[in-house]
């Protein structure tokens, strides 16, 4: 597929349309690969990816939800939320914790964005191999270290849920880049 075709038809692609097929190891260590080639700006690669499969994926299900349960006030709690959120991780053959360990020399933001081109490039890879994808940032991702050890000085910025899929994919929606350009020539 030509590369304007991936961009452009990529699409989030929720769990609950993934089926029980496992993505081979083969594939994900390719797409890990393809995320490691983003740019980064003095070269600090601070990406980080915890890959979390089999019955590790329940154990981060469970977490989740009770996160959700504990640090949600209960008038704002709904235990529909609640199940879904449990859900989310046992439907999916996959989900990359999205860590990074950003560089004290450099603004984070910068290794904030070196670590969004590499989920960009895993989620190109993704497209182009049929697997459904999407980046969740839920606010438990601030306590992914009670789940998973992470090492001094990384922190959790989202979660990647990846499977195979049925079923149709939305039709991508965009505004006219001519909307959103300035032409400065003097």
């Amino acid at each position: 597929m030509q590369i304007d075709q991936i961009i452009r038809n990529r699409r989030a692609i929720f769990p609950a349309q993934y089926i029980d097929k496992e993505i081979s190891k083969e594939d994900l260590m390719e797409i890990l690969e393809n995320a490691n080639w983003a740019p980064t700006h003095k070269k600090t690669q601070p990406w980080r990816f915890k890959i979390i499969q089999g019955e590790a994926l329940a154990r981060l299900g469970d977490f989740l939800a009770e996160w959700y349960k504990n640090n949600t006030p209960p008038e704002k709690y709904k235990e529909i939320k609640y199940n879904k959120t449990k859900k989310k991780a046992r439907q999916s053959a996959c989900v990359i914790a999205i860590c990074m360990k950003p560089d004290p020399a450099l603004p984070e933001w910068e290794e904030v964005a070196a670590t969004a081109c590499a989920v960009q490039n895993m989620w190109l890879s993704c497209s182009e191999r049929d697997i459904g994808c999407y980046w969740s940032s839920p606010k438990s991702i601030h306590d992914f270290d009670k789940f998973h050890h992470l090492e001094e000085g990384e922190k959790c910025i989202g979660f990647f849920y990846m499977g195979y899929y049925e079923g149709e994919i939305p039709k991508g929606e965009r505004t006219s880049i001519n909307e959103k350009l300035a032409w400065i020539k003097e």
